[in-house]
């Protein structure tokens, strides 16, 4: 015979321990990876755009512009 089953055997203990994770436990992971990866200089592909922090001053000239329309 082959080592199928014992592959086999090997595989499924892997995939159970994997889906044993809980998803709020793996959208943490991610999350931090992301942040290593964005704080990262030399990254290749597209880069993530920076949204501009609101002042007060911005947020009521938006006020007033969405007032006017």
């Amino acid at each position: 015979m082959s080592k199928h089953p014992k592959e086999f055997e090997a595989f499924t203990n892997l995939v159970d321990r994997v889906i044993a994770v809980p998803h709020s436990v793996i959208q943490k992971r991610v999350a931090e990876a992301r942040e290593l990866s964005d704080k990262n200089p030399r990254k290749r592909g597209p880069k993530k755009k920076k949204r501009p922090t609101l002042t007060a001053s911005s947020r009521a000239s938006g006020v007033r512009k969405r007032r006017a329309s």
